[in-house]
């Protein structure tokens, strides 16, 4: 069965579990979550999957071990498809694509290619193109440069990022609840490629062994 759109019923529910994010909320709701929002976005991967692979649901609930919020229960839901991402939730539609975090060694490829003038000016032009296509470039930055780098290199705001992606966001329910949904991700995705490319070719997966 194809995408036809997420449930009527996905903002009702996300409001309702923001203002009680419980147990019990969870437990009387959760046909609502399967019916409207697991469904559809099973739905939705699927009909990306073709041109860019299998995705995955992240699960509902949230990593509390080390957060001061305690509430079990995520308000939106979220999938990823290799460095591609797309969330529905109560406020509407987010996709993204990149790198959301990076371990040591990520940003230590990351900071020799950035520091390199061909691949730094090549990461630079894409990310010019994709801001210009209407997503918002993004990342977790240094408040001063890198040890050691030049306070006049000519990319020191590409070196102070430990993550890098970019955004777009729709609020609101109509393209939330629209089939047409799939074509604005995956012509987003696209728009998105040529950085997450480059991500793969001069950073790519971290190297640190998984404890």
């Amino acid at each position: 069965m194809g995408f036809a759109g997420f449930g009527e019923q996905l903002v009702d529910f996300y409001d309702g579990l923001e203002a009680d994010n419980s147990k019990a909320y969870w437990a009387d709701n959760k046909a609502v979550y399967d019916e409207q929002v697991k469904a559809p976005m099973t739905a939705l991967l699927a009909a990306l999957e073709p041109e860019f692979g299998r995705g995955k649901i992240f699960r509902p609930y949230r990593d509390v071990r080390f957060s001061a919020d305690k509430t079990p229960y995520k308000t939106h839901c979220g999938a990823i498809v290799g460095g591609y991402y797309v969330q529905a939730g109560a406020d509407g539609i987010m996709i993204a694509g990149g790198y959301y975090q990076m371990a040591g060694d990520q940003i230590a490829r990351y900071r020799v290619a950035v520091d390199e003038e061909r691949r730094g000016e090549d990461l630079r032009r894409r990310l010019g193109k994709v801001a210009a296509a209407g997503l918002t470039v993004a990342g977790d930055q240094l408040a001063t440069r890198p040890r050691g780098v030049d306070p006049g290199h000519p990319r020191l705001e590409l070196l102070r990022h430990r993550s890098l992606y970019a955004w777009r966001r729709w609020p609101g329910e109509d393209l939330m609840l629209s089939p047409e949904l799939t074509g604005e991700v995956a012509a987003h995705w696209r728009t998105l490629n040529p950085l997450i490319e480059w991500l793969a070719d001069h950073v790519g997966p971290t190297e640190r062994p998984r404890r």
